[in-house]
């Protein structure tokens, strides 16, 4: 009777140790997870510079390309995709971006009824709050998504001391704001 009597026992430990062994996997695993989720969520806010970037250059380079001395900013985002002002439809923008933060389209930031930039629905915590380029410098302490306003705001004609730049020669304008 005693050989019976023995297996049981190791048995009891065996399986205490394999519970022990799942339950620390599990505990790795979520770290894991977290891990994972941030490393997503820096993917996703650098997309969304990216692409707001591409918009706001966007916004700039039609501004500029406007024929004559009365240089205006599209009225829509398929004015950024196929610009008809021109014998030949020049592309100002790729393809019209969707917010990567939310999956949807960007809402717009409209100057009367003229597109000056766009900016993201997501009221979610940024993880980026400094470190930015300089074109983005404005951002630096914002807490949340809806925060990174993407402007371009044209020059203002006759101010003293300051010219129209030349396309080939000026810098992006940007203006942030909290919401």
């Amino acid at each position: 009777m005693r050989p019976p009597r023995q297996i049981r026992r190791t048995g009891g430990v065996v399986l205490l140790a394999l519970l022990l062994t799942l339950a620390l996997m599990a505990v790795a695993l979520m770290g894991a997870v977290e891990v994972w989720s941030v490393e997503r969520q820096r993917e996703t806010e650098a997309e969304l510079l990216y692409v707001g970037d591409q918009y706001r250059l966007a916004i700039e380079h039609y501004y500029y390309a406007t024929p004559g001395a009365g240089k205006t900013l599209p009225a829509s985002i398929d004015d950024l995709v196929e610009d008809q002002r021109f014998p030949v439809p020049v592309r100002h923008l790729r393809r019209a971006y969707v917010d990567p933060v939310t999956g949807e389209p960007f809402e717009l930031l409209r100057a009367g009824e003229q597109i000056s930039g766009v900016v993201s629905s997501s009221t979610k915590s940024t993880i980026k709050r400094s470190g930015f380029s300089r074109a983005d410098s404005v951002f630096e302490g914002f807490e949340t998504y809806n925060q990174w306003r993407f402007l371009f705001s044209p020059p203002v004609p006759g101010k003293a001391g300051r010219k129209l730049p030349s396309p080939s020669s000026r810098q992006p304008a940007v203006i942030g704001g909290k919401s």
